[in-house]
């Protein structure tokens, strides 16, 4: 049976940094209140003017692509997960195929905040398991930043800008995609969401003026729900593939906050050595955090490692993924 296998992965982070301490100048808010509640301890911030989700994407693309030893041409899918497109359209993914010239894909934005990532990569795995494609890109992108009120202590403290990007290509060994469990609850939307720039409030002086163009998170029911979500789905997808806590090499949790990851890593029995976990120099990337882990911990995976991809975000959306590890990195 084919399946759809991760063949190399990238990321990006812009240069420019915001700490903890650059915050408190900003809002009332302490690096020990963020460090405790968060476990952030600096975000990166995507600077200059122009410049938008699609340049972090690009940066990640052209990497994984001279990684991999491939030319831009030989892409058949892109596939970009995004909150923060460059613009309502063309999707950001075009624009990205534009910029590094795969004249030869097609592509598509797939929006579920922190979860779309996931979702992207599911559906990314079904253009090659069916051979329709062969190489298919699935990008994680998002400047945070743009969307930010940083006079907002409850949300400005948060999140980040990043990109990370992954190939998918066929295999028909026993690694790759293996299985994935994807929910979302649309009376999710009242507590974490953007209010205006859609068709419902397109945007106006008072929708700005009002700062309904910002990121809006009712803090307390958002996180009871990641905490039993990502928690849930990863114990429910284990169990639906008779994986024990010892099979699994890693866990690759949505980096939303620290609190929410050491309590899904309990809930499915995994120690803290093999979790990833870099929000603390990254922030909340939205779409950016999981690919943003594989990048990190590339070196450490070794072909055939089990992990466990699982993450929580605006909606509701969440879900979690299987992944049989195929190469062990040179």
């Amino acid at each position: 049976m084919v399946k759809a296998a991760i063949t190399a992965v990238q990321g990006y982070i812009p240069p420019d940094i915001l700490s903890n301490s650059d915050l408190e100048k900003m809002v009332n808010t302490t690096d020990e209140w963020i460090s405790t509640r968060t476990g952030i301890k600096e975000r990166h911030i995507l600077k200059g003017e122009g410049l938008g989700t699609s340049d972090m994407a690009v940066y990640a693309v052209k990497g994984l692509l001279e990684k991999r030893g491939i030319e831009p041409d030989e892409i058949d899918l892109l596939i970009c997960a995004t909150v923060t497109p460059d613009h309502l359209f063309p999707a950001t993914a075009n624009i990205i195929c534009d910029k590094i010239g795969a004249k030869n894909a097609w592509g598509y934005d797939i929006n579920a905040a922190c979860s779309g990532f996931l979702y992207a990569l599911v559906t990314g795995a079904q253009f090659v398991e069916s051979g329709r494609s062969k190489k298919v890109v699935v990008v994680g992108a998002d400047k945070m930043s743009s969307i930010i009120d940083y006079t907002d202590r409850s949300t400005c403290i948060l999140f980040g800008d990043g990109a990370g990007a992954v190939l998918l290509e066929s295999t028909s060994e026993n690694t790759g995609i293996m299985d994935s469990i994807l929910k979302s609850d649309g009376q999710g939307r009242h507590y974490l969401y953007q209010m205006a720039g859609g068709s419902v409030r397109p945007a106006s002086h008072e929708s700005v003026d009002n700062k309904e163009h910002f990121v809006f998170q009712d803090g307390q029911p958002v996180f009871k729900a990641a905490v039993i979500g990502m928690a849930d789905v990863s114990a429910e997808i284990m169990e639906k593939n008779n994986l024990k806590s010892e099979d699994i090499a890693w866990l690759v949790p949505h980096q939303a906050n620290l609190r929410i990851i050491d309590a899904t890593a309990r809930r499915i029995g995994i120690t803290n050595e093999k979790v990833m976990i870099n929000i603390q120099r990254y922030g909340n990337t939205t779409a950016g955090t999981i690919p943003l882990c594989l990048w990190d911990w590339e070196n450490q995976l070794k072909k055939g490692d089990n992990l466990i991809l699982a993450a929580f975000g605006g909606g509701f959306t969440w879900g979690a993924i299987y992944v049989k590890w195929a190469y062990t990195a040179k």
